[in-house]
């Protein structure tokens, strides 16, 4: 079906929105760049901050509107809920308790597309450290409405994994540097938050579980050069790349390498 764009236009800039979720009030900021006209639909990034963070200092520190802005890409950068360490997205065993982030994620794609001209079947989930984490959560629990993820300095954790069943196939990006002080490129034990102890799977077991996932066949490729290697032959088309950055910190991912994959995948 023909997306039908909202007759009123929005105008450019960044505004702050709020959203009722299950009886509980949710934050996010909605980026319009100047580049979007509402006459035909574009895609949405949703944009997850770290661990203490917030949806306005995820909108200052992202590097995605330098790559996506002038092709009129719509961005929200929702706030997590205050856990132990502040501003935090559930994924199970971490980072805030009884909270149901991935209704919000979906509600908040719901929003948007009541006021933004948005092609549903073009929706991505990017994020860095925490944000990284609920990118992968959302592409185990929310892969109808998620077309393709890319998580930055996160793993799949030992707890969640075995509840990660995506309904379908999708194309996971992944960026991990070998320094990370924060998640180990190895993976391992983490009490970063206080009272939710969590076991990182590692970055090449996390890019090989989706591999798995993906039902992908074959061996990865060898690294390019920016790093990453990929599964490139797997069900419905998708891919799993793992972009390795040597040396690499913890650090968010690199929008110039993810966009031009993320947007070609939409959903079936």
């Amino acid at each position: 079906m023909p997306v039908t764009c909202p007759a009123t236009v929005l105008a450019p800039g960044d505004t702050d929105r709020t959203i009722s979720v299950g009886g509980t009030s949710r934050d996010f900021k909605l980026h319009v760049p100047a580049a979007y006209d509402g006459k035909a639909a574009v895609p949405l990034i949703v944009d997850f901050h770290p661990l203490g963070g917030s949806g306005a200092s995820e909108r200052t520190g992202s590097p995605y509107p330098a790559k996506t802005d002038a092709e009129g890409v719509i961005m929200a950068f929702p706030s997590g809920k205050q856990g132990p360490s502040g501003g935090a997205w559930n994924v199970g065993p971490c980072c805030v308790a009884s909270v149901d982030d991935v209704a919000f994620a979906k509600a908040l794609v719901a929003e948007v597309q009541k006021s933004a001209c948005i092609d549903p079947k073009r929706v991505y989930a990017v994020g860095f450290s925490m944000g990284g984490g609920m990118s992968h959560y959302l592409a185990c629990h929310a892969s109808d409405v998620f077309a393709a993820v890319a998580p930055a300095a996160f793993d799949l954790l030992k707890e969640n994994v075995d509840d990660c069943k995506p309904t379908r196939p999708l194309s996971v990006v992944i960026f991990r540097g070998t320094s990370d002080p924060i998640v180990p490129y190895a993976g391992g034990y983490s009490d970063v938050v206080s009272g939710m102890p969590i076991n990182f799977l590692g970055a090449k077991t996390t890019f090989e579980k989706w591999g798995q996932l993906n039902e992908c066949t074959g061996s990865a490729s060898a690294e390019d050069a920016q790093g990453c290697s990929a599964f490139s032959t797997c069900k419905g088309g998708v891919e799993v790349r793992l972009c390795t950055k040597q040396g690499g910190g913890h650090e968010a991912g690199n929008a110039q390498v993810a966009w031009p994959i993320l947007k070609k995948y939409a959903l079936p």
